[in-house]
Formats: C-alpha cells, structure tokens, sequence
C-alpha cells in the first residue's frame, strides 16, 4: 500500500489499437494492474494511437471494453497520443538543438542493399548510418530543412537520432538485467516516421516523463528496446524520470512462437462473445501466472490480491489447445 508523505508511484496501461487484445496481452495488462492495485500506484490508461495506417477503427473502444470487462479500473484516462503532437515537436526540437536527430530519405529496400548482412532481427535492419551529418555545413542544411518542412509532416523523409557506440545498462525488476550497444544493434534509429508521426521509441519516452510514469510493467520483447529509450531519456535531460522497469515473459503458441493468429483465435473478445466468464480468463492468467496448481475461476480483484512476481514462470508461457478447451468448456 502507499505509504505516508511518499509521492504516489504510476503505472500505465498502453492498449495499441492496431488490432485486438489476445490472452497474452490480457496477462501482461493483469498483471501489471495487480502490481499496481496491491502496491497502491496510480494507473493511467493510455491508447497509444501513433501507429499511422495499422491503427485499426474501433480496436480502442475494443480494447477499452476488454480491460473493462475482465475486471480492471484506472485512475485517469483513456488520454490519447494522437491528440496532441506538441509535446514530440518539443522533444525533437530539442534533440535538433543539439544536433542529435537528422533527417533520412533510406528506404528498407535501400538500407539492406548497403549492407552484406542486413538482417540484424525480425523487423528491423541495422542503419549504417549513410546519411548522418558529418560537417557543420551538412548540419547546418538539416536545420535549414527542419525550418523548411519541419520535423513531424508528412515527407520522403524519417528522422533519426544520433546513437553513439557504447553499451547502455538495462536493469530490470524481474528479467535478468542486460547490456546493449543500439548503435551496434540497430544503428541510428527513426524517432519520426515519414508519415509526420513520432515513432514509439520516442512517444514512449515523452509520454512516461511527461505523465508521471514511475514503474513500467511489459512484456519481455520489449526488454532491449529499453535500452534505445534510455538513450532519449539522457539526450532529452531527463534521466531523474528514467522510471522502474520489470519485464516479463511472453505467453507463446505451441509452435514457441509468440501468440498471434497463426495460432487461431485467442482474441479475449472471441471467449467473450462465446459466453466464456471473465473469471474463467483470470483463472486460466492466474495459472499461468504460477499461483495456482490448476486452472480454476478466479476474480480481478482474486488475482490482484494472490499476485506475487516472484511465483512468475522465468520462462515463456505456452497457450496449449488444452488451455483453450477448457476455457470454452466453461461456456
């Protein structure tokens, strides 16, 4: 619970309405708010709706009613991202200020034909850099292009920010902490995309400092991601708001693949439409979870009260065909 005369710590939930929540992003999310409703955190529910042309129509008021449905509350909210850009314009007017971010007309396509190997992971190509300023006369025509077309419309061009080569710490309340050189990794990432949007890894960063956010519960694909945020936290001087992190696993399908539709349809909207309970959900989270010895219904506010993080499994959790029958068996 809070304590006396200590300032109230904050956590937010951050739907991504780029398509439904599955059961495991309902295990990430429950366990987040039972970390946060034991412990006495304020809890923001934030839809980050920067995503351009994934962002699906209606997939916020999905999610919202999902997260409603399956017990959780918050504090404050739903604020979204989308609704105000002036607070990226700032921190990249920032970053500009001390030559930190440049504009990059790269292509994916572009970017790989420069490289001998350019898979460097599923999504990502590593930057090598080829458009990175190297003179005052070239960064004094990047300033001159902010003036012109300025950093977030719509152009042929991202913007990316200057990373040096060194390794960046990334501690961590659960997973085991871990070193990671980005520059190495990925390189001199976007941070506003062409399509005159800021990119996650800056939202994120932005958002969290500006909201108060103290204590981020996620998943564990976004572990070294951290390390690119608190790259942004010291460039944008706000290394007293870096908050807490705790990272845990991924629910995965049988293949050990990370959950998706190749798995069929594990949307918590599906088990809702079909008559499944909510309890039957949290009970199957809560086993999952590693407190209980078999599935059985469970309560929101059962499983806040019975959470412990360090019952949590280590490692990924499989969603097994077993576990889907049981859930509709309870229809």
């Amino acid at each position: 619970m809070q304590e006396a005369g200590v300032p109230q710590r904050v956590t937010r939930l951050a739907p991504s309405p780029t398509g439904a929540l599955h059961l495991g992003n309902a295990r990430t999310f429950l366990i987040n708010w039972a970390m946060a409703r034991r412990s006495g955190w304020r809890v923001l529910l934030r839809v980050e709706d920067l995503d351009g042309p994934r962002v699906k129509a209606g997939a916020d008021r999905g999610a919202i009613e999902d997260l409603r449905w399956l017990g959780m509350d918050w504090d404050e909210g739903p604020v979204y991202q989308a609704t105000d850009l002036g607070p990226y314009q700032a921190a990249l007017d920032r970053l500009l200020a001390q030559r930190l971010i440049y504009p990059c007309p790269a292509s994916r396509k572009e970017i790989e034909a420069s490289l001998s190997a350019p898979h460097r992971g599923d999504h990502e190509v590593w930057y090598p850099g080829i458009h990175r300023p190297r003179s005052d006369a070239e960064w004094a025509r990047v300033a001159e292009m902010a003036a012109d077309r300025g950093l977030l419309s719509e152009d042929a061009w991202a913007w990316r920010v200057v990373i040096p080569d060194e390794e960046v710490e990334v501690v961590d309340g659960f997973a085991e902490s871990v070193r990671v050189d980005v520059q190495a990794a990925v390189g001199d990432f976007v941070v506003a995309s062409k399509a005159g949007l800021p990119a996650y890894q800056l939202a994120v960063v932005v958002d969290d400092a500006r909201q108060g956010v103290t204590d981020v519960v996620r998943g564990d694909d976004l572990l070294e991601a951290t390390a690119r945020q608190r790259w942004l936290y010291r460039f944008l001087g706000w290394e007293d708001r870096l908050p807490d992190y705790v990272h845990v696993p991924l629910v995965v399908g049988e293949d050990g693949r990370r959950l998706a539709k190749r798995h069929g349809d594990t949307r918590v909207a599906f088990f809702r439409e079909r008559g499944v309970s909510a309890e039957r959900v949290i009970g199957l989270v809560a086993w999952w979870s590693g407190f209980l010895d078999e599935r059985e219904v469970m309560s929101a506010e059962e499983f806040a009260g019975g959470f412990a993080l360090d019952r949590l499994p280590r490692g990924a959790v499989t969603c097994t065909q077993e576990d889907v029958a049981w859930l509709l068996d309870g229809c």
